[in-house]
């Protein structure tokens, strides 16, 4: 049972950031029957501004649907990791890009940290970097186990671009790979 388990995914315009999110909305609400609400921000930039997804999951109804303090962060760049780090609750996850983020050592021993290298597997293994948002909620069902890895994967089918789901769950089992190595 959750009360409330409150997620951020942030990195630049254009890595499907906000995509993530509502797949994931997706995923709890329709395919394991939760309490979900998605919210969104990013900048005047469509493609390199910065770029905000939020999830509340709940088994109760959500009251309020922004994130204070995250049970997870998902960054992909420094700039989001160095914004939105100091809201994760105390022992949460934090899962970062390990070729674009660098976390401080005081900063280490305060969260659950995951390091992945998501841009490099989307470019060099997948060979399209438009699969990172799903590389990375790949990690997430496999580190968090927030929704269910069936419901995730029919989100996922229902949301990605027709012609595409193959390259796409090829993505998804990409970054559950990844989580288990560094679990």
């Amino acid at each position: 049972m959750i009360e409330r388990y409150e997620i951020r995914f942030a990195g630049s315009g254009g890595q499907g950031i906000i995509t993530a999110g509502i797949i994931l909305g997706e995923a709890a609400a329709i395919y394991d029957e939760k309490f979900a609400v998605q919210t969104q921000s990013y900048g005047p930039e469509a493609r390199g501004g910065a770029s905000k997804s939020e999830v509340i999951i709940a088994d109760v109804p959500i009251s309020y649907p922004k994130a204070t303090h995250p049970d997870l962060l998902v960054a992909l760049n420094q700039e989001s990791f160095d914004k939105y780090s100091k809201d994760v609750k105390e022992g949460g996850i934090v899962i970062v890009d390990s070729d674009y983020v660098k976390v401080p050592e005081e900063v280490e021993k305060k969260f659950k940290i995951y390091h992945i290298p998501i841009i490099e597997t989307a470019r060099n293994e997948i060979g399209k970097i438009f699969v990172v948002n799903i590389i990375f909620l790949g990690a997430v069902q496999e580190i968090t186990g927030i929704v269910s890895h069936d419901g995730l994967e029919k989100a996922i089918l229902n949301r990605v671009p027709k012609g595409t789901e193959e390259l796409n769950m090829k993505a998804y089992e990409a970054g559950i790979r990844l989580a288990k190595e560094v679990k």
